[in-house]
Order: structure tokens, then sequence, then C-alpha cells
């Protein structure tokens, strides 16, 4: 039976009551703060190769893009067979270099940085946006700054990288929210271990709604993670 409980759920979270709840925070944040700066340098150095002028430009930008349109699942499940600690190909890779790779999907140090490395994989979308920035922004500034005097790393700095913002800030707004959205790759690679090491927040707030059945206690976990958000998004806004 139902039960109306009032703020008692908010309460046990912002207690220090739950100590799953303060780690899923704490391993969510780390990540996010680790991959969203991660993917936007690496989605704007590859627009900024795939707009140049190359070869089979449409084909890179293609094959850099697939990773978006990749079932997730199967793609959790090819990275944790890359980094597997037996057998796993980056480990034989680096031992042929004579370097011994760690346990990297099963060792409390390296468990979480292993799922911010993998998510830099799927840098498509983040791509294909500046991409299209980077093709609005006027030829004839970047003419007039070379007049000037100013090299490739001013023009970019002060040209581009004022022109494309509002792409920038697109790109950021999705990522902090995918960021702390993220589950698919805790979820089937390392199930929140080892010892809570990626433990992320929605694979707790799953659990606490389908594991435990605790449904208004996952309810109150949510409109936690809507109110982080909508902080962060604003925050994002003023600056």
């Amino acid at each position: 039976d139902w039960e109306f409980v009032g703020t008692a759920n908010y309460q046990k979270m912002l207690s220090g009551n739950d100590r799953l709840f303060t780690e899923s925070l704490k391993v969510t944040f780390t990540y996010s703060l680790t991959r969203v700066p991660l993917i936007q340098i690496f989605a704007l150095a590859l627009a900024c190769l795939l707009n140049q002028p190359i070869k089979g430009r449409a084909l890179f930008r293609t094959i850099f893009y697939l990773p978006a349109v990749t079932a997730g699942v199967a793609t959790a499940y090819l990275w944790a067979y890359l980094f597997s600690s037996n057998g796993g190909i980056i480990n034989t890779a680096l031992g042929l270099v004579g370097i011994e790779g760690p346990n990297w999907l099963y060792s409390v140090e390296w468990s979480l940085p292993t799922l911010i490395i993998l998510s830099c994989w799927n840098v498509g979308t983040s791509m294909l946006i500046y991409l299209a920035a980077l093709q609005a922004v006027p030829e004839s500034l970047h003419e007039a700054a070379m007049i000037d005097g100013a090299g490739v790393l001013k023009r970019f700095w002060h040209v581009t990288v004022p022109m494309i913002t509002p792409a920038i800030f697109f790109n950021l707004v999705l990522g902090v929210i995918g960021s702390f959205q993220g589950f698919t790759d805790a979820f089937i690679i390392t199930q929140g271990g080892p010892g809570y090491s990626t433990l992320l927040y929605t694979l707790y707030l799953y659990r606490t709604a389908f594991n435990d059945l605790h449904m208004g206690y996952a309810a109150a976990l949510a409109w936690i993670l809507f109110l982080i958000l909508m902080s962060f998004t604003l925050i994002q806004l003023v600056l």
C-alpha cells in the first residue's frame, strides 16, 4: 500500500543517512566534470580537422559520426572485451611494448577512468554541431584577422571561438545532461562496482526503483536529479 510520508525521503537523502546517495553523487560529479570537457575538446578538434579541404572528407565525417548511432549495449560489451584484463586487446597491445596494463574494469582506481575513456569514443553528435557552427563563421573575418597579422591560434581563439559560442553552450548543456544521465556502460560493464566506484546516480536510482522497489524514494531521487540539471543549465546560461 502507498503511504504519504511528506518530506521523509528528502530528509533521508540530505541528512546523510543514505551513504549510497552521497557516493553516487560523488561518482557522478567526478564522471561529469572529467567527461564533459574531454568530449568537447575532442569533438571541436575533430570538427576543425574535418572542416579542412581534405580528400575523402565526407567519408571521414560519416565514420566519426557512426558511434552516435551504434547500439549502446552492443558498444558496452565491445569495450568490456577490449578492456578485459585477461586477454583484452588494450592490455595485449600494452604488453607488446613492455607495459603491464592495469585491471581496468575491476579495480577501484581504474574502473571510473575507464568508463570516462570509453565514453569519449562517442563524440559524433557534438562534432557534427561544431562542424555546422564552424561552416557558418564568415571567411571574411579570418581574412581580416590575417591581414592584421593574426596567426592560426590567435584566429581560432579571437575569431572562431566567439563565433561558435552558441554551439559551445548547446553542447555543454547536452553534455552535462548526458553525463548525469549516464547509465548503460556502468549497468552493463561494471554494475556499479567494484566498491561502488562506478555507481552513477541513475544506476542507483534504477536499483532503488526496480531492485529494492522503493518507488517513492526513487521518485525523490529523480526530482533531485532534475534540480541538479536545472541548476547547472542556469549557471551555464549566466556564464
